[in-house]
């Protein structure tokens, strides 16, 4: 397997890339600004703490005016300003903002985070490494989901052997039979088309130019905020011009974020 310091410095660069593009893309959303907000149900239970292990303190009720202050996982930190020297600060759950109101009577929508924005996920950007048949690769994908068991993916894959290199491009179709687990297993199908070009300098050796079809499995594990770690193995069927096609193995690993 071919792995150079520049392959090294490439995976670096890539990954630093990544996981600044997963920072940017899950920025707290009362960071910057303090929406406030209208209570809508009858009443909203705030604690001293985010969790429902802390005892509830004071209790808000209909039509009272809260300040958005911050969020940790599930639970949200208000303010709500009674006067001067009655100002009161608490948590509450996300449950409970359901029905919230802005000052325009609009309901209040919460991103969603953690598992919940983990099985509703879109669009996945992801980067990774492997092998196959002995090559080392690089890949990166882009991937976006119909509905939670079925999405669509393209990728592209430089090949870096001992004796040629090269690279790969597909298409696939994923299914996730469990979609909601922590570890959701996936299987896939796909079609592409791959380049290999010999290294040698003693004769002029023939570039290969095939189509290629393919079948696998693996999983996604969810890690955390926006963040999940992708294995897979792929079974290649290559589509020669020759008497008979070629199979290769295809193990790899790598990180995605999702929107």
């Amino acid at each position: 397997m071919k792995w150079t310091s520049r392959t090294a410095t490439l995976l670096v660069c890539l990954a630093g890339l990544l996981f600044s593009a997963g920072a940017l893309a899950v920025p707290n959303p009362f960071k910057s600004y303090q929406p406030d907000v209208v209570v809508s149900d009858p009443y909203i239970e705030m604690r001293t703490g985010p969790g429902r292990g802390y005892p509830v303190f004071y209790v808000a009720g209909q039509g009272d005016r809260v300040t958005l202050l911050k969020r940790k996982t599930d639970w949200f930190k208000l303010r709500l300003p009674r006067g001067s020297f009655d100002t009161k600060e608490g948590w509450v759950h996300v449950s409970q903002l359901e029905h919230t109101l802005d000052l325009d009577g609009n309901p209040l929508i919460v991103p969603k985070t953690g598992m919940e924005a983990f099985t509703a996920r879109r669009w996945e950007f992801g980067i990774g490494g492997g092998a196959i048949d002995g090559a080392a690769t690089i890949n990166g994908s882009l991937a976006f989901n119909l509905n939670p068991y079925v999405g669509v993916q393209g990728e592209a894959a430089q090949i870096l052997g001992d004796y040629s290199d090269g690279y790969m491009g597909s298409i696939s179709v994923f299914m996730r039979p469990f979609p909601h687990s922590r570890i959701s297993p996936f299987f896939n199908i796909g079609t592409g088309y791959i380049h290999i070009q010999p290294q040698t300098t003693i004769v002029q050796a023939e570039d290969l130019n095939d189509e290629i079809v393919h079948a696998g499995f693996g999983a996604d594990l969810y890690v955390s905020r926006k963040f999940m770690l992708r294995m897979e193995y792929r079974r290649h069927t290559v589509l020669t011009s020759r008497d008979d096609n070629e199979e290769l193995n295809q193990w790899k690993a790598g990180f995605s974020i999702f929107f």
